[in-house]
């Protein structure tokens, strides 16, 4: 895992930050929009990277049992 990379945890708590930003906007900034688009796309690339590795994680540590 890259030492750039945010944990798992974080990850999910700025998609929700960003959900609710949208939630809460009356007035859209399309700009400003785009950009959480692009991060929250970026976070969710990453965290189903984590997610897998965590699945393999897992199913190593069933083999061994």
């Amino acid at each position: 895992m890259k030492k750039t990379e945010n944990s798992l945890k974080d990850n999910l708590k700025k998609i929700s930050e960003i959900v609710s930003w949208f939630e809460s906007e009356t007035d859209l900034d399309l700009e400003k929009a785009l950009e959480q688009i692009k991060l929250g796309a970026k976070l969710v690339k990453e965290s189903k990277e984590k997610l897998k590795e965590i699945e393999n994680e897992f199913k190593e540590i069933k083999k061994d049992l």
